[in-house]
């Protein structure tokens, strides 16, 4: 089969968001100029530098009550940080409760029941128990073609590690499962890690 995504695909659902997978979830929290926090789960996401370590994550949607996107992308314009929480297997049904499109001044921390902990360098709240946690300043955000599709670039100047995923002085991932999306309503687990050197290693 081959397809130009502009003339459509004729399947019955959109087969691009299950290719590029599996993706990494950015569970992101964040606080608008009011104080009032917010919990989202986002799987257009990635680290893209070392140093300074920085990340990235895209919005593809918007809501009624929002300006700019939906509410993560417009508390992070209006105060210019947010918080990148690891989402783990154990955490999965919590994370897809915080996903619901509710009004503006709805706490998902709250919502989900879902113990917060307050940053070390930025005003936000971050998932108390979650692996990791990346205290980040926006770099920028860009706006991309399409009628709601925005990039959120950020420097992580802040990070978090659960004392029980550092093993030998190394953050292990096989002290827990990292949740990661595969498209529609598909995710996965990491069950299993192994090592590979690249060539001249």
């Amino acid at each position: 089969m081959y397809y130009r995504p502009s003339e459509g695909h004729g399947l019955p659902h959109d087969p691009f968001s299950a290719i590029v997978t599996p993706r990494p979830i950015a569970w992101i929290s964040s606080r608008d100029s009011q104080g009032r926090d917010n919990l989202a789960p986002y799987s257009f996401f990635n680290a893209v530098a070392y140093h300074p370590p920085q990340v990235m994550f895209a919005s593809t949607s918007t809501k009624p009550d929002r300006d700019i996107s939906k509410d993560t992308v417009s508390n992070i314009n209006e105060t210019g940080v947010f918080c990148i929480n690891i989402v783990e297997y154990a955490m999965r049904d919590v994370m897809n409760l915080s996903s619901g499109g509710y009004p503006a001044d709805q706490d998902e921390f709250e919502l989900a029941d879902i113990a917060r902990a307050e940053c070390d360098s930025i005003a936000c709240s971050r998932v108390a128990l979650a692996p990791a946690s990346l205290e980040c300043r926006m770099s920028s955000i860009v706006r991309l073609d399409g009628e709601h599709n925005y990039v959120v670039f950020g420097e992580v100047i802040g990070v978090h590690l659960r004392d029980d995923c550092l093993v030998d002085g190394r953050y292990d991932v096989s002290t827990y499962q990292p949740l990661a999306r595969l498209g529609y309503r598909d995710y996965t687990s990491v069950n299993e890690v192994f090592s590979l050197k690249r060539p001249g290693e």
